[in-house]
């Protein structure tokens, strides 16, 4: 999952981490509640939860927190499944949601709480809707059988049949879409008190405000319901459960309005009540003005449909300091660019954006941009205040920022026979180099690189003294150059000295007198071709 082998393509990275992520995404539980081999006799899920309390009775009793009574009761309401409970509570229930998970997995550890609130949310709320998990490891054909290959993996049956999870991973968005998939995709709100007791349950919800329930633009509106995940909507006719819900003077029929807990809590849609709009403007609106990115939330962040990203890789106490500030520059570039912070202590999340700038070993707070659109990157090399963020970010959106390319200082090529190429000096020593040259690509991680360096090495020498012949070798993870796009390595490349716009490919697993007659061959093509011009 972490990280990929980069390339000068950045995007390639972000989408392989994307991919991954969706791939290995799926939930947990902290296996505190057992139905083990010795339940093969209960039936039904009542005698399962009343098997898993007697044994919780039995336990040597301790002082528990409240924070850990109410985990504790959330986790008994989850089903431990087993090899031989699994076929019977699925067949048993019209609604099964289920999450496969392996003790070891850091990211099951981390679902496993959200996914126990939502179970006690969905109780509380009247779902039908039985909530299981199953230990991958210990049960590997029954979770087979389930259709789990992966941990953590959540899979919704319905009377036997089963749908992948595409929900968001907090125990919210685990309620709303297993609320959508197993009942109404809107709930209506018709008074006052209705609204008020909606509001303590959600923080974030789309809501729709229509004179009659019918016509176009409703259905449009249910459509987008019924199709969108991760938002709750919810519905009314009357004007005044409108204002408690979005308070807005301005409301009038048909309005559409997205409410979040932060800031910028209102956010009214101003498009065509059409269901492809409502979920353009739910997927651009619906992240903070500053998203902090973790494993919960990655796969939600890298996949929405904001392609120009500005991303904030700083130690938690410094971003802590400079939120706010930062808060008001996103707030000008809202809807155009999406900020997200992620901590740079996190390896796994910051290390393979860091990779892609060169910057693994960073300490200090790095702010860079990344356009999904046209493949670039871009780095702030000042101080990153909010002022010079800001500059930044308009630099780039006016085209007036040229993309960033990573590069090695430059190095001292005084001796040896092979000169060491960095990004900075690519134009320098390669393009606007009046010489022939013989360009060696590698990197660290190739495992034949070292075998065809000791043949260049050997070809240097063979033709030292040639004036109108330079070799070099460039360092391509970490080096980049937009006329560089090497995918392969190592990869020879002879660029001749009348046009380094075209350079030959030279095999790299070619014997080293084949590799010299090639080189020759290339040297009087291109002295014929200057007696020509």
């Amino acid at each position: 999952m972490y990280p990929p082998k980069p390339t000068s393509r950045f995007i390639f990275l972000t989408l392989t981490l994307v991919l991954l992520l969706t791939l290995s995404f799926t939930v947990t539980s902290f296996g505190d509640t057992n139905v083990d081999n010795d339940d093969e006799d209960a039936e039904g899920i009542e005698e399962l939860l009343a098997l898993d309390e007697e044994a919780e009775n039995q336990e040597n009793p301790h002082v528990k927190s409240p924070e850990t009574e109410v985990l504790s009761k959330a986790q008994k309401i989850v089903i431990e499944l087993n090899q031989d409970s699994t076929k019977r509570v699925i067949d048993a229930n019209e609604f099964v949601l289920v999450l496969g998970y392996a003790p070891w997995c850091p990211r099951s550890a981390e679902l496993m709480p959200q996914f126990a609130e939502a179970a006690t949310e969905l109780k509380e709320m009247g779902r039908d809707v039985v909530m299981a998990k199953i230990d991958a490891e210990r049960y590997p054909k029954a979770a087979s059988n389930l259709g789990i290959k992966g941990y953590p993996t959540m899979l919704l049956f319905v009377n036997g049949s089963s749908q992948a999870y595409t929900g968001g991973f907090t125990s919210q968005e685990i309620v709303i879409w297993a609320s959508k998939k197993t009942g109404e995709s809107v709930i209506r709100v018709n008074s006052d008190i209705q609204a008020k007791e909606f509001l303590k349950k959600h923080s974030m919800f789309a809501v729709g405000l229509f004179e009659k329930f019918e016509g176009s633009e409703y259905e449009e509106f249910i459509k987008a319901a019924t199709s969108h995940n991760e938002i709750q909507f919810v519905e009314t006719s009357e004007m005044g459960v409108a204002n408690i819900l979005f308070p807005n003077m301005k409301l009038s029929y048909p309005f559409v309005g997205l409410v979040k807990s932060e800031l910028d809590r209102y956010t009214t849609f101003e498009g065509t009540l059409k269901m492809e709009d409502i979920l353009q403007f739910l997927d651009v609106y619906k992240f903070p003005l500053v998203t902090t990115v973790t494993e919960l939330n990655s796969v939600r962040v890298f996949s929405t449909r904001i392609k120009f990203q500005v991303y904030i890789f700083a130690e938690a106490d410094d971003f802590k300091n400079v939120v706010e500030p930062l808060q008001n520059v996103a707030r000008k570039f809202k809807p155009k660019v999406l900020f997200l912070y992620i901590d740079i202590k996190d390896d796994n999340l910051a290390k393979p954006f860091l990779t892609l700038l060169g910057r693994e070993e960073a300490e200090e707070t790095v702010v860079a941009a990344f356009d999904n659109k046209i493949s670039s990157k871009y780095l702030l090399e000042s101080d990153p205040t909010p002022s010079k963020i800001e500059e930044f970010c308009s630099g780039v959106l006016h085209g007036t920022l040229a993309p960033f390319y990573k590069s090695q200082p430059i190095p001292d090529n005084t001796e040896g026979s092979i000169q060491t190429i960095v990004g900075k000096t690519f134009d320098e020593l390669i393009l606007s180099s009046p010489q022939n040259t013989f360009l060696e690509v590698h990197t660290p991680r190739c495992i034949t690189c070292e075998a065809t360096s000791k043949k260049v090495e050997k070809l240097a020498k063979h033709f030292k003294g040639l004036d109108d012949l330079t070799f070099a070798r460039i360092d391509a993870y970490a080096n980049e150059h937009p006329k560089l796009q090497v995918n392969d390595y190592p990869t020879l490349l002879f660029y001749p000295a009348h046009d380094k716009s075209n350079p030959i490919k030279l095999p790299s697993k070619s014997s080293l007198k084949d590799l010299a007659t090639l080189i020759n061959k290339n040297l009087k093509t291109d002295h014929k071709t200057k007696d020509e011009l």
